[in-house]
């Protein structure tokens, strides 16, 4: 539908959700999914409180990609990005120009458009990167030096960049920080798995590899962390996530944190609220104990084997039919 005059307003959006929910009717909608920007949180909150046993969720590639955003503002990563995109900018605006690039980089291309503003300057970030050895050998190559690029204004500032030992530290250092969440970007915007059972712990792994990249010094990473948390805490971090992690068998039974407060409280939170049958809530509770202790079903071979190689929903349907 046209929703054209209506998102623009946090009452009309909440009216055109709850027809909507209305019309699929309450108890066959789990979660509904909106951008994050205000007047859609006004309106996602405001479903919620009309409809207790549903939950609104903002947008996950929406999310991260604000945490790229924020992790942009840095002093060292805006650096790399503005010279990166200048870079990019001069390279591509005339056909000679890609033409020689592409004969130093064995046709590769710099720039990569993916799903997100953000995480599109990112990745061309990456790409200069790997690239970062054959743009060297462009600029000191008597084909760029007899070429008009080089007399340009323009040019000679390409090249300075692309010689500057101090532009390329800040690149890496950018791309540590952006590596991890581009990954999960890519992860929630494919269509290899429903991406619901592994956000949870993806967010936790890609803060792990933050820190890992940077030798466990958080004086390089501390103030990113802030931007994620902020982030996660205030916008993404739902108990639907939580539970999505506790019901994944492929990250439930291989690690420890399947007994962390925080997932449990999700998990509670999403049984109470999806279900107010008491008898019902209480019949789940039992029925979970099965699923903790891998028995039944979940205990056989096959169900074993498949929890790494089938997604959570394609498990839970194979265990069905057994």
């Amino acid at each position: 539908m046209d929703a054209s005059e209506i998102v623009k307003d946090a009452n009309l959006l909440f009216h055109m959700l709850d027809k909507m929910v209305e019309e699929v009717g309450e108890e066959n909608v789990v979660q509904v999914v909106t951008d994050n920007a205000s007047n859609y949180v006004k309106g996602g909150k405001m479903l919620e409180a009309k409809r207790p046993n549903l939950y609104w969720t903002p947008c996950v590639t929406h999310c991260i990609d604000l945490m790229l955003e924020d992790i942009g503002k840095l002093s060292k990563v805006r650096n790399a990005l503005k010279k990166c995109i200048f870079m990019n900018g001069y390279i591509y605006g005339h056909i000679s120009r890609v033409n020689m690039m592409r004969k130093f980089t064995n046709q590769r291309n710099l720039h990569r458009s993916t799903i997100t503003r953000f995480a599109t300057s990112f990745i061309t970030l990456a790409q200069f990167h790997e690239q970062r050895n054959n743009l060297r050998k462009m600029v000191a190559s008597q084909e760029w030096i007899e070429s008009k690029s080089s007399k340009e204004t323009s040019g000679k500032k390409l090249a300075s960049y692309v010689l500057q030992v101090f532009f390329w530290r800040n690149v890496v250092y950018a791309l540590k920080l952006s590596g991890p969440l581009v990954k999960v970007l890519r992860m929630v915007d494919g269509e290899n798995k429903p991406p619901m059972g592994y956000i949870y712990e993806a967010m936790d792994r890609a803060k792990e590899a933050i820190s890992k990249s940077f030798g466990m010094n958080d004086e390089h990473y501390k103030e990113a962390f802030e931007f994620i948390d902020r982030r996660w805490d205030c916008q993404l971090h739902r108990p639907l996530h939580a539970d999505g992690y506790f019901l994944n068998p492929g990250l439930y039974y291989d690690n420890l944190k399947t007994s962390n407060e925080e997932v449990m409280t999700g998990l509670i939170d999403c049984i109470g609220r999806l279900t107010s049958n008491l008898q019902m809530q209480d019949k789940i509770l039992d029925e979970l104990e099965i699923y903790k202790n891998a028995r039944g079903l979940f205990g056989i071979a096959m169900a074993i084997r498949m929890r790494k190689t089938k997604s959570p929903g394609i498990k839970f349907k194979c265990y069905s039919k057994l």
